[in-house]
This record gives structure tokens, C-alpha cells and sequence, in this order.
């Protein structure tokens, strides 16, 4: 699904298209596959202060230079996402990127992929059980962004991911009304000093 927006102050009559599989987990997270050049335009509207990228391969020139034109910080998480044999999802690294993920001194971010399913699909869910999402809520988001292609082993590794782990990270967090919606909670640092991102992608 391609999701393609008119772009207001173009003069050229152009359109603003999102990454393949975009879509937002909630206020301030989005998630999406692999993000082209084609896409810049609609990240811009984003206003992006981070992006979580979950592959080893290094990130390509162009996008590179895409997030220091706009001060993007790049953290980068580099799970393998082969079937054949399959690589297990490696606990203590998506732990590492949940820490990056529900820390709102990131926010707004973009969690991707390749393909926006497998491996943002399991730290979606994962988030989704520091957030206390009912397990049977959870399994069902991931299959429905994953489409046919669903694994069973990441079902899996989603259900056996022990969030006590998080804890400490959590302590210096706390959940905060605001006066938006139906009072949905989010995740606010303590802090109220919030830095400035600096204009510069940063290997994890």
C-alpha cells in the first residue's frame, strides 16, 4: 500500500509519496519499509528528529546525506533478516533499540526496515508490551502489517520478550497526560531541557 499525498506548497503540482508499508504506531512514531529518494518529500513533513534503521547493511549515500540536510540522527541496529537458515532475533539488540525508541527526547522517529514487516514488526510489538498492550492485541498488529508473509518465530520471540529488562531504562521516564484525543499516554523524559539533535548520523 502506497500512501500519496498532494503537496501544498509545490508550485510543480507534485506529490508527496510515503515509504512503502508507512504507517504511524502512535503520536510521534511511525514505522515504514526501506525509504527512497522518491520519499524525501513526505519524511520532510514528518519533521523527524531520529531514525531507527534494523539492518547491517550500511546506509545508502544519498539517504545519508537526505538526514544531515534535515539534523536526522541515525541509529542503526543491525539485525540480520535471513530465512534460509533463519537468524534468530537478537534479544539484547532490540532491547537496545527499545531504549532509543521510548525515549521521547527522539521523537518524532521512523522505525524501518526493508520491508517495514519482520524486524519493525517485532520491536513494534515489543513496544507494545512496555506499553501493556493485551498479548493477543499485539500478535494480531504485527500479522496484520506482515501480511501473509507472518512468521511464526517472531510471534514467538514478541511472547517470550521479558520487558523487566527495560525497567531501569524506564525509571528515569513517566507517563504523562495530554490534553489530545482521548487522553492517550505517552512516554516523557523527565528532563526539560531537550537538545538539539546534532546534524549527523550516528552508528549504534
Amino acid at each position: 500500500m502506497c500512501l500519496i499525498m498532494e503537496a501544498a506548497d509545490d508550485h510543480d503540482g507534485g506529490v508527496l509519496v510515503a515509504p512503502s508499508n508507512f504507517s504511524m504506531v502512535e503520536d510521534g512514531i511511525y514505522r515504514s519499509g526501506f525509504p527512497k529518494p522518491e520519499n524525501f518529500g513526505f519524511l520532510r513533513t514528518l519533521n523527524l528528529r531520529s531514525i531507527i534503521y534494523l539492518c547491517p547493511e550500511p546506509y545508502p549515500e544519498e539517504n545519508l546525506k537526505f538526514l544531515e540536510a534535515n539534523h536526522i540522527k541515525l541509529f542503526q541496529f543491525g539485525i540480520e533478516g535471513k530465512t534460509d537458515p533463519p537468524t534468530p532475533m537478537p534479544k539484547d539488540t532490540v532491547l537496545d533499540a527499545l531504549r532509543v525508541l521510548v525515549d521521547v527526547r527522539n521523537h518524532p522517529i521512523l522505525i524501518h526496515c526493508k520491508a517495514g514487516k519482520h524486524r519493525t514488526g517485532c520491536l513494534v510489538g515489543c513496544l507494545r508490551k512496555v506499553q501493556s498492550w493485551c498479548l493477543s492485541s499485539v500478535l494480531e498488529e504485527y500479522q496484520k502489517n506482515a501480511g501473509v508473509k507472518w512468521r511464526q518465530r517472531d510471534l514467538n520471540f514478541i511472547e517470550a520478550f521479558d520487558i523487566v529488562s527495560l525497567r531501569q531504562c524506564l525509571l528515569s521516564m513517566m507517563y504523562r497526560y495530554h490534553g489530545y484525543g482521548f487522553k492517550r499516554k505517552r512516554l516523557v523524559h523527565e528532563e526539560e531541557n531537550v537538545q538539539t539533535p546534532k546534524p549527523q548520523a550516528a552508528k549504534v
